[in-house]
């Protein structure tokens, strides 16, 4: 039997007995290993080169950072700003929702991390509005997504520690494919609910409320102009960035808003410390998962495969959106940047497609991941604060499953979309 088909057996049978995917990635890999002979004395070294990046620096500090203005409660004033601004509106409390769920983005860096901290407060809120759970629910989890879409991403530091691709470039080239996922899902909503007599607007906020609530959420707003303004104006690079935003939230926390204290720090650190170190161990599986393709001569070939398909731009980008979003379905989005990148990459360059649009493209294929079972990931922290079951979440997500995937084909197929900022920025 080829290592090959050591390594994927392998990987399939752990991954449907429901074991964690760095397991499932690092036990495929040492049992290919063990059966091609391999001296495991290369495992340690295989797993260091992956995660001792100085790029991949930036991931605990946007974790720290996430875990710290979630406990800031800058969710609750996100929502009161953008309810405030078009809560009176029919369909309002479903714009808030995918509104404040982009603003959070740029705050979090983190699909799940988004869910969390806004599904508490508007989840409740839509459905005593008369949206319904199922509705509520699917539509914060789709929203969410988007964490990993707008800068900061967690998901552009990996491609970027993988390809070379400048992060600030990356984190540029996010802003208007985020915006537009989060458009896609407010035309659906509002398609969705227009017939439906329960969800009626509410009084309109007065001019004073609104500057009221500007006020009460401008320390949360300045975060990602701190963040994207730092980098873009040359004064820290995107991993000085993560630990300025981390310093910054906490400060937010402890003294201007009063809703951290001093004993709560040592539980926020470990919080993200969990976080980064599962995030570390994917990475470092997933990089040894990686190089056994590559020695195996695997990577080359699916590559090799993919050109004599995808033999011009429009077919090949087909073939990669469907083969990401089958991949979705069973991975989350570090992993599968390590394992599909080197293959995806290398034909795309031979095709002429712009690497900076490749990584925006990739990564809105896994937030469409994070919504689609089993891994759905999303759907899991929406079904414990919506209380309602999977199956019922998985039915009514489906329209914003699809508001989304249009917004993939506008990205995919209209590069601009990806580099015009950068370029305008002259990266």
């Amino acid at each position: 039997m080829s290592g090959a088909t050591v390594l994927f057996i392998t990987f399939f049978i752990l991954l449907l007995l429901n074991v964690p995917i760095a397991l499932c990635l690092g036990i495929s890999s040492i049992v290919t290993m063990l059966s091609l002979d391999v001296s495991l004395t290369t495992l340690p070294m295989n797993i260091y080169a992956g995660i001792g990046k100085f790029t991949l620096l930036a991931i605990p500090f946007f974790v720290l950072a996430g875990c710290i203005m979630e406990k800031a409660e800058i969710s609750a004033k996100l929502i009161n700003l953008a309810d405030k601004m078009v809560g009176h509106k029919k369909g309002g409390l479903a714009i808030v929702c995918v509104v404040t769920a982009c603003f959070f983005a740029a705050i979090s860096g983190s699909g799940p991390a988004t869910v969390a901290a806004l599904g508490a407060v508007i989840i409740p809120a839509m459905i005593s509005a008369g949206y319904g759970k199922g509705m509520s629910s699917a539509l914060m989890s789709a929203a969410g997504s988007i964490g990993i879409v707008i800068p900061p991403s967690i998901v552009f530091v990996v491609y970027s520690s993988i390809t070379g691709v400048s992060v600030g470039k990356m984190f540029m080239a996010g802003i208007i494919p985020g915006v537009l996922m989060g458009a896609a899902l407010i035309v659906a909503a509002l398609l969705m609910i227009r017939k439906n007599k329960e969800v009626e607007g509410r009084k309109k906020a007065t001019g004073k409320e609104r500057l009221n609530a500007l006020k009460e959420a401008f320390w949360g707003l300045l975060m990602p102009v701190i963040i994207l303004g730092g980098i873009y104006g040359g004064f820290f690079t995107p991993t000085e960035a993560a630990a300025v935003s981390a310093a910054y939230g906490l400060f937010v926390g402890l003294v201007i808003y009063r809703t951290i204290k001093f004993r709560d720090v040592a539980a926020i650190f470990k919080e993200a410390a969990v976080s980064s170190g599962g995030i570390m161990l994917i990475v470092g599986s997933a990089s040894l998962f990686a190089w056994l393709c590559q020695s195996e001569g695997i990577s080359n070939m699916v590559s090799d495969v993919l050109l004599s398909l995808g033999k011009n731009q429009i077919v090949f980008l087909i073939i990669v959106n469907i083969v990401m979003l089958v991949a979705g379905f069973f991975l989350e989005a570090t992993s599968a940047m390590y394992i599909f990148v080197p293959i995806i990459a290398p034909v795309a360059m031979a095709l002429g497609y712009d690497m900076t649009a490749l990584g925006v493209v990739l990564t809105v294929n896994m937030a469409i991941g994070q919504i689609t079972p089993p891994v759905g990931v999303n759907l899991y922290v929406a079904c414990n604060t919506g209380g309602i079951n999977l199956k019922e979440i998985t039915k009514s997500v489906i329209p914003y499953v699809c508001a989304l995937i249009v917004a993939l084909l506008l990205i995919t197929y209209i590069p601009k979309l990806s580099i015009w900022l950068p370029g305008i920025m002259g990266m």
